[in-house]
């Protein structure tokens, strides 16, 4: 049995974790940095991505949550959670966790009041998928080992490298987990691999 956690720092918390027990997995919401280490894989959720950071280090969960990413750990990062996992930010010198080999641009969809939903095409997934994007930030570029997993006009809206899934929009907002569900199949098969070896 997989336990995957989401951090609960600020975003749509609950949301996640009722989309993963949907998916049959058992979630828990992760408040302080020692239960990184009871969990298996972890949501970075939507928020405000500044606040966040600003929690992070409030709460001192920087190191912890790199080691959990060197640890070959599976994150998904959705919204705010995808600026968060990424090596670079547009207008930033430094990013955040800089695990993931992508560029990304925040609010590149607009502000609150310009949020949408669109049915994407998403590869592995989903021939469509009803993504709920709010303020949402985008890829502008991909590095040679990131997967791009769908796009939106032209932009990379979901992308994949090795244990790191990262999305702009808001796959727990909807009644829809099957996004959620191709994240649970990444944990299941990091503690697959990490069990035979």
């Amino acid at each position: 049995m997989i336990k995957v956690g989401v951090l609960a720092l600020q975003g749509a918390v609950r949301e996640h974790i009722q989309s993963l027990e949907a998916c049959g997995v058992e979630a828990v919401a992760i408040k302080h940095k020692e239960e990184l280490k009871d969990v298996d894989g972890l949501i970075l959720p939507g928020g405000e991505s500044t606040t966040m950071r600003r929690l992070i280090d409030k709460y001192d969960f920087m190191d912890s949550l790199k080691e959990f990413a060197r640890e070959g750990k599976p994150m998904f990062g959705t919204c705010a959670g995808l600026i968060l996992l990424a090596k670079n930010i547009v207008g930033y010198s430094e990013p955040h966790l800089g695990v993931m080999d992508v560029t990304v641009e925040r609010n590149s969809f607009g502000r609150q009041v310009d949020s949408f939903e669109a049915d994407l095409a998403v590869k592995d997934v989903a021939g469509g998928f009803p993504a709920v994007f709010i303020r949402a930030p985008h890829i502008v570029e991909a590095g040679e080992n990131v997967e791009i997993l769908s796009k939106h006009d032209g932009r990379i809206v979901l992308a994949r490298e090795g244990q790191f899934l990262g999305c702009s929009f808001h796959p727990e907002l909807t009644d829809d987990h099957r996004l959620t569900a191709y994240f649970v199949e990444m944990v299941k098969e990091a503690k697959s691999q990490k069990q035979a070896v």
